[in-house]
C-alpha cells in the first residue's frame, strides 16, 4: 500500500537519524527480500559503509553510501521500515527480514509479512547518484513540477482510462490506487474517464489535484488504513486517512455535494469515486 506521501515520510525519518550513519551488521533472514542478488553479496557490499543522503522517488527509497553504491528499499504492499534506538529493550516483531545495525547501537528493520518488499544495492548509478533503474520512473511530481502543459504530454495519446494512467509508474512516479481516486475526486474527474477525452482545462484542475493531494497527504503523514499496516520509522500512524473523501467510503455520502460514494471496477482495479461530482 505505501504510496509516495507514506514513503516521503519515512524518507524524512531516515534522513533524520540514518544519515551519516555506518552499518556495521546486516542480518538477513528473508531471502525473498533480497531476490535480486545473494545475501552474502548484499551484506559483504554494505557492511562498513557509511550512508550518506536518503533519497526517494517515486515509491522507491535510495540511501547512497560513501563508495558510491546505493542501497535500495521499496516497500511494496506490506513492508514497513522501523528504527529502533535501543534494540535491546524492543523485541523484532514476526516477519523482520533483513536488520541493519548502525554504528551508534541502533537498528534499522524491515518488517514484511507478505514479502514483496526488497532490499538490493547497486553501483549502476546516474550522475545525480541514483540508481540507473530509476530511469524507467516518471516524473516524481513531489520532487519535480509537473504543470498541465507536462502532464498533457505525459497522457497524450493514451486511451486508457485515468486511473489507469494515474497509477502506471511510467506516467507519474509514486502515485497508487489509494491517491489516484483522491486525486480524481480533487479534480472532479470520474476515474474511468479515457485520458483521450480529457480537455486542456481538465489536464490543467488534474495538475492542480496532484500537487495539492500529495501535499496535504505528505504533510499528514501519509495514510494508515484499517489494518495499520503503514506505519512511519518510529512505529507512528499516519493522519491522512481521516481527510479521504473517497477512498474506501462506497455507500457513504460525498463530502462535497452529498451524493453517495460508489465503487467500480477499471480492469482489474477497484475505485471510489462520486457520481454526483465528478464527471
Amino acid at each position: 500500500m505505501p504510496e509516495l506521501p507514506e514513503v516521503e515520510t519515512v524518507r524524512r525519518g531516515l534522513e533524520d537519524v540514518l544519515v551519516g550513519r555506518r552499518v556495521v551488521r546486516l542480518v538477513v533472514t528473508g531471502r525473498r527480500s533480497v531476490r535480486r542478488q545473494p545475501a552474502a553479496e548484499l551484506v559483504e557490499r554494505v557492511t562498513g559503509r557509511r550512508i550518506e543522503r536518503a533519497e526517494r522517488r517515486g515509491k522507491w527509497l535510495a540511501l547512497p553510501l560513501d563508495d558510491g553504491q546505493v542501497l535500495v528499499v521499496h516497500l511494496r504492499m506490506s513492508g514497513q521500515l522501523l528504527y529502533v534506538a535501543e534494540p535491546s529493550s524492543v523485541p523484532r516483531l514476526s516477519h523482520t527480514h533483513v536488520v541493519a545495525g548502525l554504528d551508534d547501537g541502533a537498528e534499522l528493520r524491515f518488517v514484511d509479512p507478505r514479502t514483496f518488499g526488497e532490499w538490493f544495492v547497486t553501483d549502476e548509478v546516474r550522475d545525480d547518484g541514483l540508481p540507473v533503474d530509476f530511469d524507467r520512473l516518471g516524473p516524481d511530481p513531489f520532487v519535480e513540477t509537473v504543470g498541465a502543459g507536462r502532464l498533457q504530454q505525459r497522457l497524450a495519446g493514451r486511451r486508457s482510462a485515468l486511473k489507469v494512467a494515474l497509477t502506471d509508474q511510467r506516467v507519474l512516479a509514486g502515485i497508487g490506487n489509494l491517491y489516484a481516486d483522491e486525486i480524481c475526486h480533487s479534480a472532479r474527474l470520474r476515474p474511468d474517464r479515457p485520458c483521450e477525452a480529457l480537455s486542456p482545462e481538465e489536464v490543467a484542475r488534474l495538475s492542480r489535484a496532484v500537487g495539492r493531494v500529495l501535499r496535504a497527504a505528505v504533510k499528514a503523514r501519509g495514510s494508515s488504513l484499517r489494518d495499520a499496516r503503514y506505519r512511519d520509522l518510529m512505529g507512528e500512524l499516519g493522519g491522512y486517512q481521516l481527510h479521504h473523501r473517497v477512498y474506501d467510503r462506497a455507500g457513504e455520502p460525498c463530502e462535497r455535494c452529498g451524493t453517495t460514494v460508489e465503487k467500480l471496477r477499471i480492469g482489474a482495479r477497484v475505485a471510489y469515486f462520486c457520481p454526483g461530482c465528478q464527471t
